[in-house]
């Protein structure tokens, strides 16, 4: 089994509550540890190569979404990120 080590240098949120940042980013982790649990996901990562930046783009996140929910969001946006 291959390891994955994943560092986000800075993740740019615009118009979040300072507060919200420890929910988001818990969440962002929960979810990105479960994307890469899967093989598939992993093969990905790992054909892909070292990646020095990866921009998203948009994420939709609903009105009213708690902080752990916005970094799911997150996390499954770069998740399709690294897939194009």
């Amino acid at each position: 089994m291959k390891r994955i080590v994943l560092h986000i240098d800075s993740l740019v949120l615009k118009g979040f509550r300072h507060e919200d940042r420890h929910g988001i980013a818990e969440g962002l982790q929960q979810e990105l540890t479960r994307m890469f649990a899967d093989p598939q996901a992993a093969q990905q990562l790992t054909s892909n190569g070292d990646v020095s930046r990866l921009r998203v783009g948009s994420v939709q996140i609903g009105q009213g979404a708690r902080p752990q929910r916005v970094g799911l969001q997150v996390a499954q946006g770069i998740g399709k990120g690294m897939k194009t």
